[in-house]
């Protein structure tokens, strides 16, 4: 009798949950599930210079610009996930974006089917702002994969001893340092991005997520080429005698030259660098002491939104010949990327999805597809772990048809 009273309770709870947009009113809300899930203690706030107060406003563009959904309980926020609009560089295509985050449930809660429900109707919304891909900062990376995302990125870390640094080289241009929030700072991370496959396109809502946990100790230095242009930059602080660097961007072999020109300028204050990388590219074979500590770990994950819009924009390499691949696709959640499709590649590069009713054995799912057409894995390799099938033949084309770079993505939100 007790047993059934319970369960009588327990769905009578449920019946009252009910789901509807997340708005200002509810920014405290909002903010305290964020700082419960991700356990951000007063401790941690005080530690970077920040009070509640200066979070909730720093969170208010959030609700502003961002599509956030949430479950309440009466008018309890009890489950919430936030979907901010961005733009990415893909293959010198520039996509619009859905960049999920603030991704939360209180754990009395839990195993309720809530958060399933909140990401199912994200990624509607996704659909229907022409947002065909989304990104996201992986809390588990087990449970995103079942729900369609997959590894496209990595961050390397690495540590270099002083007496490990790189030599100096010539270069005709010169490193001034500037502020971090002006524009030499942001007008040379837009001219890297436009050029570089997978970077975020920063608006002043993405800057803001990315310098948002920094301290005020953060420092930027720019390197301008010959003829004044801003070819890369690193942002850094100084700490007990460490050269801590967020981020080094460059276009080209001399930026990075000259940029390290300046951080071994620091060997008299320094005993070591650790810093971040997020290209494919470790950095030890670059330098002449190549013993250095380095980290490879999965950092942000994506998943394609849908399939027919993100293919119609995606850039193939053209070849002599039209090219069709007729494949079954699962998706765990959205049923618009379910079933047989035919991809139709013209010479020019062009692609085109359209459903059939043809039989094929041919198969892949919605998370190899996104890492394959990101370029993270090669076909070749999916298709040797059992994540891709298909014919020799059409491997051989996939392989063609798909360029050969990694995403750098080097931003949080």
């Amino acid at each position: 009798m007790k047993r059934e009273t319970e369960r009588e309770l327990y769905m009578s709870r449920r019946r009252e949950l009910k789901m509807k947009d997340v708005g200002l009113e509810h920014l405290e809300q909002y903010n305290q599930l964020l700082r419960y899930v991700f356990q951000v203690t007063d401790k941690e706030l005080q530690e970077i210079g920040w009070e509640e107060k200066e979070i909730i406003r720093a969170k208010s563009p959030t609700l502003e610009q961002a599509d956030v959904k949430g479950w309440f309980d009466g008018d309890k926020l009890i489950s919430q996930v936030a979907v901010y609009p961005m733009k990415v560089c893909i293959f010198s295509e520039v996509y619009d974006m859905g960049g999920l985050t603030g991704v939360g449930t209180y754990p009395e809660y839990a195993n309720q089917g809530l958060m399933h429900k909140l990401l199912e109707q994200a990624l509607k919304n996704m659909k229907d702002r022409q947002q065909s891909i989304c990104y996201l900062y992986p809390y588990s990376v087990p449970y995103y994969r079942r729900k369609g995302w997959e590894i496209i990125s990595d961050r390397i870390t690495y540590e270099i001893s002083d007496y490990q640094l790189p030599k100096n080289k010539q270069v005709p241009g010169e490193v001034q340092r500037v502020e971090v929030e002006s524009d030499e700072v942001k007008n040379t991370y837009e001219r890297f991005a436009l050029q570089t496959h997978g970077a975020l396109l920063r608006d002043d809502l993405a800057w803001n997520e990315y310098l948002l946990w920094d301290t005020d100790d953060l420092m930027a230095a720019v390197y301008y080429n010959e003829q004044g242009d801003p070819d890369g930059y690193v942002l850094y602080d100084i700490r007990d005698e460490i050269f801590h660097i967020k981020d080094m961007i460059f276009v080209n072999e001399e930026a990075r030259s000259g940029l390290w020109n300046f951080i071994s300028a620091h060997f008299s204050m320094i005993t070591k660098v650790i810093g971040n990388t997020y290209t494919d590219e470790p950095l030890a074979f670059l330098l002449e002491d190549a013993d250095i500590r380095e980290t490879i770990s999965p950092y942000f994950m994506a998943r394609i939104v849908d399939l027919e819009a993100f293919i119609k924009q995606y850039p193939f390499k053209p070849d002599n010949v039209k090219r069709e691949w007729t494949f079954t696709m699962d998706d765990p959640i959205l049923t618009c990327n379910q079933g047989v499709f035919t991809l139709t590649i013209s010479k020019s590069g062009q692609g085109k999805i359209k459903r059939t009713t043809e039989k094929t054995n041919d198969r892949i799912n919605i998370q190899t597809m996104t890492t394959m057409l990101l370029g993270y894995k090669r076909p070749d390799y999916l298709y040797k772990i059992g994540r891709l099938v298909c014919n020799s033949e059409t491997l051989d084309m996939l392989e063609d048809a798909i360029e050969q770079q990694t995403p750098y993505f080097s931003d949080y939100f």
